[in-house]
């Protein structure tokens, strides 16, 4: 799963997940606080989503999911502290986000933002996004956004990254005609490794056509802790846009 480094307490993704799906790694680093534990306890079960495997009717319409009628809706696997969620979220207040984030200390985090700031337009889901993404219904989805997810750089763990052909298919199955996948990162063979991965399906086309397309943050970009330490570190982030496109219509990118 994609994560930022939220406090010096890193988590272990050495260990693989007995399930086998695509998240690695303990899910808990540094010890919580009182208040973090008490919006564990209370806040997040008002807002988390149901858990598909036995409750995939749930999904059927996800705008009931919300307490209001989202314009739109926009899903982000891996928020890591939050801070890009929450400012999607604090903008555009029409629309309703779904937050994808297995590391207890992230969604602490995001829980405060949504008690501080009263994001009611905030839904959350602590599992593997492996688990949710088959639940949603076909084109359900303004966006989709994937950033700075774990590289997995040992060419013996690149199977666990969370980017692959039949993570794309999902993607591009509940993504709306015209809908976007973003995807950032500061690792360069990660970024060619969705390049090509997402050349592959039919139903996304790469939106760049100059090289500042990739080298320039998105349309109201905040910023991450995780991305001003790639900077500081001499990495430089790529911004992938790709567009769902009817099947075949990629062709020749």
């Amino acid at each position: 799963m994609t994560r930022e480094p939220i406090d010096a307490d890193e988590p272990d993704t050495s260990e693989a997940s007995a399930s086998g799906s695509a998240f690695f790694g303990r899910r808990k680093g540094k010890r919580l606080r009182p208040g973090q534990e008490a919006r564990l306890a209370t806040l997040l079960p008002e807002r988390l989503l149901p858990d598909p495997r036995t409750d995939r009717a749930a999904y059927g319409d996800l705008a009931a999911l919300f307490p209001h009628a989202p314009e739109r809706i926009v899903l982000e696997i891996g928020f890591g502290g939050g801070e890009h969620l929450a400012h999607r979220a604090r903008e555009d207040r029409a629309a309703g986000f779904i937050g994808v984030e297995p590391f207890v200390n992230g969604m602490a985090k995001m829980l405060a933002a949504i008690d501080e700031d009263d994001l009611a337009n905030v839904r959350l889901f602590d599992q593997d996004a492996a688990l949710l993404l088959p639940a949603l219904p076909d084109a359900s989805l303004e966006a989709v956004w994937l950033l700075y997810p774990d590289p997995w750089p040992k060419r013996r763990n690149r199977k666990r990254r969370f980017v692959s052909p039949g993570t794309l298919s999902e993607i591009a199955r509940v993504l709306k005609p015209g809908g976007l996948f973003r995807f950032a990162s500061d690792i360069d063979d990660y970024v060619g490794w969705t390049l090509v991965r997402a050349a592959a399906e039919p139903r996304l086309a790469w939106t760049a056509r100059r090289a500042d397309d990739w080298r320039t943050p998105y349309p109201g970009w905040p910023g991450t802790r995780y991305e001003a330490k790639a900077i500081r570190e001499g990495r430089v982030p790529s911004y992938l846009g790709f567009v769902r496109v009817d099947d075949g219509a990629g062709a020749g990118r």
